[in-house]
């Protein structure tokens, strides 16, 4: 056996690609302990949910210096314990890799894929110490080799084990290219060997990366940062890291090489999704909750301020893209409408505060269930309503002098720069201390209370207005105008068609879906007596001006009759109009 270094040192290779298995060796330098006690993370920052990585480690056995095999106790669901009398160890041990998600491990024919809290065993009493590690691909496939981990004569360095685990590993088969703004290296990567159209892809995103490296003041925190995206059919998701963020994203949403240069919907989610993440890199992974700047790994780490961090990130993700002109300021407004809407029509806003949003994220926003509409408010959602919000407080009591920009390079500034973790009161403290204006009251009402944002308040000073009306169908999603004829009766249900019928997905409280006695997962198969769809249903609810409608339900097996009386419908929908382009266009930093 080699001299071992004076720290934990990982080989990582791939086992088997149709068995989906991850080798690890991991070797322990001597330790004034008889014993050495091996733990997994529960969760990964940035996903605040106990996932218990430790249940994909299908095997593992240890081995003395002098090669003796050595018993390997498991203490509890995360943890083993070695006995090997202060000397030197190797530890083996394989990982089944097969959720293909931004959070754990995945293995396929095109590549592998793995966030360190998958597969690196934290050596308790060295998480201090330095931590390397070798990567070694399949010697049958040419598969490149990426992660931000610092690499010096094929061995990757890390500081400590938590920089070890906030680096993610791609292993195979990927379309990669680089660019770079203000001398700082950026990697487009997209797993497989699609044909996409990875030139235009990286011109969008020039000016988002300078964007944000504008936003905050110097020095950038990072010299390098990969987008780390895995292609799949119909996937979504995003998770930062220190200098890289690990994307899923459905493939044929992108642009394909030679197709005219059109932002899809589905082009533009994909880069709000790059911005929002690359956001992160100061906003979550400097600038931090005090909770979460030494966090336990086996346990949940609770705080109030996910409102901050993932909801002001939510405000700059989509504001970039106008800034930028990636997309106009109209289609802009229609996103924000859109976010609106969604929260317009959750009940869960009157019952749940951002705050407690935050806390709650472990057991209530990570699992959420059917009836999560009417119980809870999404951090994420009303958190970007809040930051446009205070954007506007801010400008308007300031006289235009201060913005919400100036509170993100405050924030950067006394808590990014030194990861000093912020606490609970940081913006009000902020705003009184450095931009002499109270922002209690505002606090208290949308933060920390349930009452909606006025935004009304200010529009005005940005020209424009916004106006409700309800929903023109089922699956509206707001943000436009739309026909004249929108729908005039409420149903209160969220549906997917069936075959036959359609699947009730969600039933919103106090509404006439709720009243009739609907439940989720019942399938309505028919509407006084005839076979229907979503979009006959929908006809059907508009339709009814007096009266029921009788609804043939499945439910676990039975068939039920149940009366459903529509009501007027509610103006559950908003979109903007533009009073005054000129304003618009000031505050959103476009020429005039």
């Amino acid at each position: 056996m080699t001299e071992l270094p004076q720290h934990p040192h990982y080989t990582l290779s791939v086992a088997s690609k149709s068995q989906h298995l991850f080798n690890v060796e991991l070797r322990i330098p001597n330790s004034e302990s008889t014993s050495i006690t091996l733990t997994l993370p529960a969760w990964i920052p940035g996903s605040y949910m106990i996932r218990d990585f430790a249940r994909n480690i299908v095997s593992i056995e240890a081995k003395s210096s002098d090669e003796r095999i050595l018993p390997v106790r498991k203490v509890d669901k995360q943890t083993w314990q070695v006995e090997n009398q202060g000397k030197e160890l190797t530890v083996k041990y394989q990982i089944f890799a097969f959720d293909l998600s931004v959070r754990s491990a995945f293995i396929n024919d095109q590549y592998a894929f793995c966030n360190g809290t998958s597969v690196f065993l934290q050596v308790r009493g060295m998480e201090t110490r330095p931590h390397s590690l070798e990567i070694a691909p399949p010697e049958d496939e040419n598969w490149l080799i990426e992660t931000t981990m610092p690499v010096k004569n094929k061995h990757y360095q890390a500081r400590d084990y938590a920089e070890l685990i906030d680096h993610p590993i791609f292993i195979g088969q990927a379309l990669t290219k680089s660019f770079t703004v203000d001398d700082v290296e950026f990697v487009m990567l997209f797993s497989g060997n699609d044909p996409l159209d990875i030139e235009r892809i990286c011109q969008d995103m020039i000016p988002v990366c300078q964007h944000h490296l504008n936003l905050f003041d110097k020095p950038y925190p990072v010299e390098r940062y990969v987008f780390m995206t895995l292609l799949s059919n119909d996937g979504f998701g995003g998770l930062e890291h220190r200098s890289s963020t690990a994307l899923l994203f459905p493939r044929f949403e992108l642009p394909l090489s030679g197709e005219p240069a059109t932002k899809t919907d589905g082009y533009t989610t994909f880069l709000s999704l790059c911005s929002h993440e690359l956001f992160h890199t100061w906003h979550v992974k400097r600038i931090k909750p005090a909770s979460m700047v030494s966090p336990d790994m086996g346990k949940e780490v609770f705080t109030e301020q996910l409102w901050i961090y993932e909801g002001f990130t939510s405000f700059y993700d989509d504001l970039t893209l106008a800034r930028t002109g990636l997309i106009s300021p109209d289609k802009y407004l229609e996103i924000v409408g859109q976010n609106i809407t969604r929260l317009l029509q959750s009940g869960g806003r009157h019952m749940q505060s951002a705050a407690q949003s935050s806390f709650d994220a472990w057991t209530r926003f990570y699992k959420q269930d059917a009836n999560s509409i009417n119980h809870i408010v999404s951090y994420y959602t009303k958190g970007g309503i809040i930051a446009m919000g205070l954007d506007l407080l801010i400008r308007e009591k300031s006289q235009q002098r201060y913005s919400l920009d100036d509170l993100m390079r405050l924030l950067w500034t006394h808590y990014g720069k030194d990861e000093s973790g912020t606490p609970d009161d940081v913006i009000e403290h902020l705003c009184n201390n450095f931009l002499n204006i109270d922002v209690s009251t505002y606090l208290d009402e949308v933060v920390h209370g349930t009452n909606d944002v006025p935004l009304e308040n200010w529009l005005d000073d940005i020209g424009i207005a916004m106006v409700y009306r309800p929903k023109r169908g089922m699956t509206d999603k707001g943000g436009v105008k739309g026909p004249e004829h929108s729908q005039n009766q409420h149903f209160g249900a969220n549906i997917k068609n069936a075959s036959p019928g359609v699947t009730v997905a969600q039933i919103m409280d106090n509404t006439p879906a709720s009243a009739a006695g609907l439940q989720n997962n019942d399938v309505i198969i028919a509407a006084d007596n005839y076979v229907v769809d979503d979009k006959l249903l929908e006809r059907f609810v508009n339709n009814k001006q007096k009266g029921a409608i009788m609804l043939t339900v499945i439910r676990e097996g039975r068939l039920l009759s149940l009366n459903l009386v529509p009501q007027k419908a509610v103006n559950d929908a908003c979109y903007f109009v533009i009073t005054d382009r000129k304003k618009l266009h000031q505050w959103l930093g476009l020429p005039v």
